[in-house]
């Protein structure tokens, strides 16, 4: 990781967030190993479903098809912005601020790999790469996207101590943050305050004995920590 290719983000709340864009090596390798993936699974498809002649080619050219597009949006909105490569190679898809990645641009990201792709194996994308200060391939730019390393925290420097517990209710971008934002704030609250901001979450802590605290393992649930 280059220490020179950090970018600064400041929060609402005066918090500086330093991120580390992953460079085309990392997302070379993730995409590899992605590549691998569907190629495996598209096998087995097209092995299942041979005995059924023409029939059986067509439904599997139909189910490749839809593995192939919505393979990296799948994993990007279910799984913390990580398809299984980027999990092996520690990097994440994340907006410009480190927010997680919505539902349109992941879409929007992944449906303009064809003008990636062109004219010969991901030439434009691999330019738009080593041109953009940040890494981002065209994609990247239209979705206002950015891959990072991992390694760096993904909202701030402050650690959240937390066992991570997922919510029991969906929750919007904007929601996400405010959690995440509450529980790297814990120190410069009062325990009465948090207390009293996290029974604003109303269905969130429902019946909980420790609503801040559970807003907390909500937190550290949504930063991608492992129990």
């Amino acid at each position: 990781m280059r220490l020179d290719t950090t970018y600064t983000v400041n929060t609402p709340e005066g918090i500086a967030l330093e991120l580390s864009p992953a460079g085309p090596v990392p997302r070379t390798l993730a995409w590899l190993v992605d590549l691998m993936i569907r190629a495996g699974v598209s096998l087995l498809i097209i092995i299942l479903l041979a005995f059924m002649g023409s029939l059986g080619i067509g439904l599997a050219m139909i189910l490749i098809f839809l593995l192939e597009w919505f393979y990296p949006v799948w994993f990007e909105l279910r799984s913390q912005g990580q398809t299984p490569g980027k999990r092996l190679l520690n990097i994440y898809v994340a907006h410009l601020d480190a927010s997680p990645i919505s539902p349109a641009a992941s879409v929007v990201r992944n449906l303009l790999r064809v003008v990636d792709f062109l004219p010969f194996f991901y030439g434009f994308g691999l330019a738009s790469t080593l041109l953009s200060k940040r890494f981002q391939r065209l994609g990247d730019l239209a979705a206002n996207t950015v891959v990072l390393h991992k390694s760096l925290p993904v909202l701030s420097q402050r650690e959240i101590s937390a066992s991570p517990e997922p919510a029991n209710v969906s929750l919007s971008l904007p929601e996400q943050q405010a959690l995440i934002l509450f529980a790297q704030r814990e120190a410069t609250l009062t325990a009465e305050r948090q207390q009293e901001l996290a029974q604003f979450t109303a269905s969130l802590v429902n019946h909980k004995t420790d609503p801040a605290a559970h807003l907390r393992s909500i937190a550290s649930w949504l930063l991608g920590k492992q129990a």
